[in-house]
């Protein structure tokens, strides 16, 4: 009994230095507010690019037009899904702003933006290639041209198609910005690491940046498992 007694004591001093003395769970929280941020902002970036850059090499794979704009979105793709995002994160912040006052979070929007285009452009750009080209032909019985098909009949069926699979990146994209630190921007995982550098306890504020990805991540898959039950639902229809 006394050793358990004098557990719960030493972790409620551990959990007192931590976290409320001087505050220090606010570490936590600014950074969480920046990690949201960053995340939400990178999410749109890498929608409307990705369905851009999925457009241009759909339309090429199906009419070989827009040859020179393949060219260039898979040269760009080759880059990007083959090298780390922490790496492309300074190259952007030291290499490409190096010169700019620039604010770091928007660096960070840009690098982890166009890291996660290039998975969103594949991710839809096999969904549009999963739609039948009848619905094409349907389309072009319509009146309707190539393009009007693309965002009328086909994007929608596709985005139905994939939308797990661009949850799911988006998840994956949630976990990326723990890199952030990389550039002194103080995200969830900088805050855990500066109550670190201030308690000497590694324990404590780790397991609680841990617990904090854990449970964001968990709420997001259960999301995606809603959405996918529906979708299957809508399917049977």
């Amino acid at each position: 009994m006394d050793f358990i007694m004098q557990w719960f004591a030493d972790f409620g001093e551990k959990f007192y230095d931590n976290f409320i003395k001087d505050a220090r769970w606010q570490y936590l929280t600014d950074g969480l507010a920046n990690t949201l941020i960053i995340t939400f902002l990178s999410i749109i970036i890498g929608l409307v690019l990705g369905f851009l850059i999925a457009i241009i090499r759909a339309t090429h794979d199906k009419t070989g037009k827009l040859g020179f704009l393949n060219v260039i979105a898979k040269l760009y793709l080759t880059v990007i899904r083959g090298t780390p995002v922490v790496v492309q994160l300074l190259i952007i912040y030291f290499v490409i702003f190096g010169s700019f006052d620039i604010d770091k979070l928007v660096v960070a929007v840009i690098a982890f933006g166009l890291n996660s285009a290039a998975y969103v452009a594949e991710i839809v750009r096999s969904g549009i290639m999963s739609i039948d080209n009848g619905q094409f032909e349907a389309g072009s019985s319509l009146g309707l041209g190539y393009m009007q098909t693309m965002v009328s009949i086909i994007l929608p069926q596709a985005l139905k198609n994939v939308l797990p699979a661009l949850a799911n990146e988006f998840i994956v994209l949630l976990k990326e910005t723990s890199v952030s630190g990389y550039i002194a921007i103080s995200d969830l995982t900088k805050g855990g690491d500066i109550i670190r550098s201030l308690t000497y306890e590694a324990f404590l504020p780790l397991i609680a940046v841990a617990v904090i990805y854990l449970v964001m991540v968990m709420f997001l898959s259960f999301l995606v498992t809603k959405l996918e039950r529906r979708l299957a639902k809508n399917d049977k229809r």
